[in-house]
């Protein structure tokens, strides 16, 4: 014992002898007792002295002899399993090859514990297979690859799954414990002997029933059993095969089934993917999308079917002639079928970002198929601006508003769509017609949104001109209130006039109240408010329009006023002038409005709400009974078109005709001659005769329209041409088209012809030139 108080074991001094037999010995004891535990006659063996045998093999550098001698008796032992297992017949053969595996198991595991230490030591520094895994690999070699038992069991675990699939009932234990077998036997196993095949079957089964399936079912019926046969792969691979087939095994399913006929089964007449769509049949669509998710590139197709049928669904809504005659249902209309098909692509193809790009693509293209869109929607949100919103909640105003701005947003020319809102957003304005200032600038706002600043600033200044215009009228109004004299206690004639055009720096418009003639005989009339006797009894209210932001006709003279009215105008243009130095007025008399009062036979009087040009047509009639078209032309100095419009208006709209046209026709003619409808009678005491408009422009004004924007698009594209080559000095012709659409595409989508012809012109005017070493090149002139 050592002095810290431990004990040492010493080595033995002498060399120990053993018997030159001993291994020979010692193996035959241990060969006995393997043959024993493979034979399951183990009862009798003491596994202490056979692992200690074991051990002293290991220990005395025997380990080879023992490790080749277990080989050779386990190489043995299995041929003769292999044997027994290949001459057993029908059912028996897989009871008896799962029975002889088990006993194969036990008995290995029991000899890898007798020879654990060989494991340990000997084994791992020679690179050999540890025991047990050693029994598995001659299980492989000598059982599986048997010629006589290897097809036999892939026919059985084939012709099982066949079966299963055919809807038959199998044996689910005995498959689970075959595919176990082989992949504990070894992965490649599995899939050399068994997996490759299995799928090569799965191919040809599922192209068979893909095939059966086309020629019996419709669409519907087709996908459903696709999606009943996935789920069923899915369950399989849980229920008895190796987790790592189930994804090869589903992608071969969704090959057969889905990838391959794609075209043929969605496209399957009268029940395919664009019937679907067309009967509103989502939850089906809904299938079929989330079916073609599962395979690569499988959408590609349903995206496409479905960006068709919206493509087609819009084309017939633009082509239809009912529709193209009333603007407002044919916006409803687009409306509509947006709503739908936002529906589907939010319910069938949960909000898939490429649907939805493909269905804003198929709006684009279909709303700008029809050169009126433009115009139609304009013609909606003044319908809706002006009446369509009374007594609607904030929440349908808001609905209405996104819609109409959802559809602008596919607008290309939403230049024509500005021209055409403007036009009637001052009407709205300077008639009073709007149902809500709020409604007015929410679309406002998301029209800003949509295109920037810049696209609505004219649009803001419309509505600050108005503002401005009723802060004059309170200064015009305190102004006749300090200079008047009093009333002079005279009757005139008032009218409501016209609004009125700057040359310069602004423009007005002016809406008069008139007070009207009486009629039969009567040569004055009952006056309106009396502010100033200077304004002869009128009461006048004027908006002011600056220059180029309202769309007023250019260069349009003024009807010829009456002589009243013409004076009220005349004191109003002299307070403004005096008030703003360097301006010019000019009255815009087809932009007002007027009110007067007439007196029908028995005394009757009615209130009568008129447009400037009808009012001076009215008041003709106190100096004679009839006129002529073209003498009430020539004492009006009406455009024969505005003239021919309001005189339908007051002789041809039943409830309406305050005049009498002879002859009686539907059209007004030159040759028509109009008097005075002494029998008219209304139930209402204010009477609105609006002018006779067909809402949307005709042809010849659309054309007009048109030549006028593209007159504005001129410098817009010249100067986007600057702007490019100013910041890229050097560009080729591709290059500076593909700039400036860019820069254009929020207003409109310039013609390459155009651009090329402008770039032409600015080469004349010196702002670019063509380099000198490649024409193809444009170079920027500082």
């Amino acid at each position: 014992m050592s002095g810290r108080g431990k004990f040492r074991i010493e080595p033995f001094k002498h060399r120990v002898e053993l018997d030159g037999q001993y291994a020979d010995k010692t193996w035959a004891v241990l060969r006995d007792a393997i043959c024993q535990i493979n034979r399951r006659d183990a009862s009798g063996l003491s596994f202490e002295e056979l692992y200690r045998n074991a051990y002293n093999m290991v220990l005395h550098r025997h380990g080879d002899k023992l490790y080749r001698g277990t080989v050779q008796v386990t190489k043995e032992h299995l041929l003769g399993v292999a044997v027994e297992i290949a001459n057993s017949r029908g059912d028996t053969f897989v009871v008896t090859l799962e029975n002889k595996w088990r006993e194969h198991q036990k008995s290995m595991s029991m000899i890898r514990d007798i020879l654990m230490y060989m494991d340990r030591i000997y084994a791992p520094p020679n690179s050999l297979e540890p025991v047990y895994d050693l029994g598995l690999s001659l299980w492989r070699d000598f059982v599986l690859r048997d010629g006589a038992i290897n097809a036999r069991v892939r026919d059985y675990l084939l012709g099982a799954i066949e079966s299963e699939r055919r809807g038959e009932r199998v044996d689910t234990g005995a498959v689970r414990a075959m595919t176990r077998m082989l992949m504990d036997v070894g992965e490649d196993v599995y899939v050399h002997d068994f997996e490759t095949h299995l799928l090569r079957a799965t191919t040809e089964f599922y192209k068979s029933e893909s095939e059966a399936l086309l020629a019996s079912c419709d669409c519907y019926a087709y996908l459903r059993r696709a999606e009943q046969r996935l789920e069923e792969e899915h369950a399989r691979v849980g229920s008895y095969l190796c987790a790592r087939t189930e994804a090869f095994l589903v992608r071969r399913a969704e090959q057969e089934l889905l990838e391959r006929p794609t075209r043929r089964v969605l496209g399957l007449p009268n029940s395919g993917l664009r019937a679907m769509l067309a009967e509103g049949r989502v939850a089906q669509a809904a299938l079929a999308y989330k079916l073609y998710a599962r395979v690569e590139g499988g959408l590609a197709f349903v995206k496409q079917v479905f960006a068709e049928h919206a493509l087609e669904e819009g084309k017939k809504l633009v082509h239809d002639p009912d529709l193209n005659a009333d603007p407002v249902r044919y916006v409803e209309s687009a409306l509509s079928l947006k709503r739908s098909l936002d529906a589907t692509a939010k319910e069938a193809f949960r909000r898939d970002r490429g649907f939805l790009n493909a269905l804003h693509a198929a709006f684009e293209t279909f709303l700008n198929l029809n050169s009126r869109s433009p115009e139609f929607l304009s013609l909606y949100v003044d319908d809706k601006l002006r009446k369509g919103l009374k007594g609607a909640s904030e929440e349908e105003t808001e609905g209405t508003l996104d819609g109409a701005a959802s559809l602008f947003r596919f607008l290309q020319e939403k230049d024509v769509f500005e021209r055409y809102y403007k036009q009637h957003l001052s009407k709205r304005l300077l008639f009073g017609r709007s149902a809500s200032d709020d409604a007015e600038k929410a679309f406002i706002v998301r029209l800003k949104t949509e295109c920037g600043y810049q696209y609505t600033s004219k649009i803001e200044g419309m509505f600050n001109d108005m503002r401005v215009s009723r802060d004059a009228m309170r200064l015009f109004r305190k102004h006749l209130a300090q200079t008047s004299a009093g009333d002079s206690g005279e009757r005139a004639e008032p009218a409501k006039p016209a609004d009125a055009e700057a040359a310069s720096s602004g423009r007005a418009a002016g809406r008069p109240s008139p007070s009207v003639p009486e009629r039969p005989s009567s040569s004055t009339a009952e006056c309106g408010t009396l502010h100033d006797s200077r304004l002869g009894g009128i009461d006048l209210n004027v908006q002011v329009l600056t220059t180029g932001s309202w769309p007023v006709p250019a260069g349009a003279a003024p009807c010829l006023l009456p002589p009243a009215l013409a004076t009220a105008c005349d004191a109003y243009r002299d307070f403004y002038l005096a008030h703003h130095s360097g301006r010019k007025l000019a009255w815009l008399t087809s932009m007002g409005t007027a009110e007067v009062r007439g007196v029908f036979a028995g005394g009757i009087r009615r209130d009568l709400i008129v447009s400037t040009h009808q009012m001076c047509v009215l008041l003709l009639f106190n100096d004679a009974d009839a006129f002529s078209f073209s003498e009430i032309a020539d004492a009006t100095n009406v455009p024969k078109d505005d003239l021919r419009r309001s005189l339908q208006s007051l002789s041809l709209v039943k409830g309406r005709n305050v005049l009498r046209k002879d002859p009686p026709t539907k059209r007004v003619e030159e040759s028509d001659v109009f008097h005075f409808n002494e029998q008219f009678t209304s139930k209402l005491m204010r009477v609105k005769i609006g002018t006779v408009s067909a809402g949307k422009e005709s042809e010849p004004a659309a054309e007009k329209t048109r030549a006028r924007v593209d007159d504005d698009r001129k410098p817009q594209i010249e100067a986007a041409i600057v702007r490019v080559m100013k910041a890229r000095r050097v560009l080729d012709h591709n290059g500076v088209v593909q700039e400036v659409t860019k820069q254009l595409s929020a207003r409109f989508i310039p013609n390459p012809t155009d651009i090329k012809k402008h770039l032409e012109n600015l080469i004349e005017r010196e702002f670019i030139e063509r380099d000198r070493n490649d024409r193809k090149l444009f170079v920027y002139l500082a």
